[in-house]
């Protein structure tokens, strides 16, 4: 006689609530193939899932963090406010003290959101990496940044994967957030966190899931954000998915962890050359004496089809000066050329040179006078309005060109009153803001706008400064003119 048929194993019964959630964001039926080709019904669900699954569904797993700043901490909050346990692992003492007395660093993030947590035990932090071991879920959340040769950067990665495998134990989730080129999951974290022995999907479980915080945005904080991920086998892909829809309003699941990463490249390119594109018009439209702000504002007006963008000094933050560059390098590897993401950049790196010579020919033109020996004000050092966030900021450069033709260059910004932690600025470091006072303002030779603060009287800085040089229109939307007021 025939053997019977094999019996198809199935997700057991306590799976219910992961099968559901796969099946929904996917639209795979229970005979039907992940996309990225594992089989449901014939997959045999690791025993060390099925305990993580049940700690995760009920809330019970401890949620660990690591890199708690703009992206870690709201993370870590939103975890808490859902009801986990979040253990903060961040190697600033500074931060890990402030958290552990309730208080918050990021401005955007207020204290009183914190310190009822950290009262409740539900947000602990230490700069302790031996203590990574305790957690079931590992969220790394550390910088990715450029050499000085525009390639990746992954030493933060690497060294935070390498210390997560020195403790690793079956069962624990490792996502990583922070932004990368695609393949990073699989070959660069996956080898090291199985070289001891442990085979991610069976024994630990290895996904990834881009952050996509926009810091002070009052609308789109993190828990109003969908999540994207992405795992190379079901089993990670449905706990990181089950995990995330405790915070998310939803969470769309791709075919693997390389999708996931080149989807959050994918929106930061997109942003970079439509940024290039518009600073691109600001100069033809400039030398036609053609407001290019105008021209934005009333094509926008159009419902389909156009997506407004804005000129500016160059590009700030962490994602969009640096990340299509990760899509470069990685290009290179494949022979594929990104001729018109280099451009781009290439557009976007050029911006402050051409303020520093619209400062520079305007102080020539208005008080036949050269920059050097100039007093330069710049206002706004965050990278964007309303945050006290400084990485990448254009302001830095400007102020440094500034400096480098003779001038001085202060700053006033209403969110940060001194310039810390800038590898790339070491010359700024430790440097205080002025405070505002309409007849210092008086005393420079220009003030020029780098960062449209909102907080900022901008009609009060027009009737005070000798010479406005406006890179964002800030005067403009606010709806202040005058003779002394120009656009870079």
């Amino acid at each position: 006689m025939p053997p019977p048929p094999r019996r198809k194993r199935g997700w057991p019964s306590s799976c219910a609530g992961i099968w559901s959630i796969i099946k929904a964001e996917t639209g795979a039926d229970a005979e039907g193939p992940l996309p990225n080709g594992a089989d449901l019904m014939t997959f045999e669900w690791p025993a060390h899932g099925l305990t993580l699954q049940a700690r995760i569904e009920s809330r019970t797993a401890t949620i660990g963090v690591i890199g708690m700043g703009y992206v870690g901490l709201p993370l870590a909050v939103a975890f808490g406010e859902a009801g986990c346990s979040v253990l903060g692992f961040d190697l600033d003492p500074e931060k890990v003290v402030a958290l552990n007395q309730g208080e918050s660093y990021i401005k955007h993030i207020p204290g009183d959101r914190i310190a009822p947590l950290v009262a409740e035990q539900r947000i602990t932090a230490t700069a302790d990496l031996d203590r990574l071991g305790e957690v079931d879920v590992l969220l790394i959340c550390v910088p990715t940044p450029l050499t000085r040769h525009l390639e990746p950067d992954l030493k933060y990665v690497e060294h935070t994967t390498r210390a997560i495998a020195r403790s690793l134990r079956k069962g624990q989730l490792v996502i990583l957030e922070s932004t990368t080129y695609p393949g990073t999951t699989r070959e660069v974290m996956q080898p090291i966190l199985e070289e001891e022995g442990l085979v991610a999907g069976r024994d630990f479980f290895l996904a990834y899931s881009p952050e996509r915080e926009d810091p002070g945005n009052p609308t789109f904080s993190t828990t109003k954000i969908p999540k994207v991920v992405g795992a190379d086998d079901p089993a990670s892909a449905g706990l990181a998915m089950a995990l995330y829809r405790h915070i998310v309003p939803q969470a769309i699941q791709v075919s693997s962890a390389a999708t996931a990463e080149a989807v959050k490249i994918t929106e930061n390119v997109f942003r970079a050359v439509n940024i290039a594109l518009v600073n691109e018009l600001k100069l033809i439209f400039t030398a036609m004496d053609i407001d290019v702000w105008e021209v934005i504002d009333a094509a926008k007006s159009k419902p389909f089809g156009f997506m407004p963008f804005y000129p500016g000094p160059g590009l700030g933050g962490h994602c969009i000066p640096i990340d299509p560059f990760y899509l470069t390098w990685k290009a290179r590897e494949y022979n594929q050329h990104t001729r018109f993401i280099e451009l781009a950049g290439q557009i976007n790196a050029d911006m402050p040179q051409h303020v520093i010579r619209v400062l520079a020919d305007t102080l020539d033109a208005r008080f036949g006078r050269g920059l050097r020996g100039a007093r330069v004000l710049v206002l706004g050092v965050a990278y964007k309005k309303n945050v006290d966030d400084i990485r990448e900021s254009p302001s830095l450069r400007l102020m440094e060109m500034i400096e480098a033709r003779g001038a001085t260059a202060d700053f006033h910004d209403p969110h940060v009153a001194q310039i810390n932690g800038t590898r790339e600025h070491p010359t700024l470091n430790f440097r205080h803001g002025i405070a505002w006072d309409e007849a210092t303002i008086a005393g420079y030779d220009a003030v020029l706008i780098a960062t449209d603060h909102d907080a900022v009287d901008y009609a009060a800085l027009a009737a005070s400064a000798k010479l406005v040089i406006d890179t964002r229109n800030a005067c403009g939307k606010a709806g202040v003119t005058g003779a002394n007021i120009a656009r870079a």
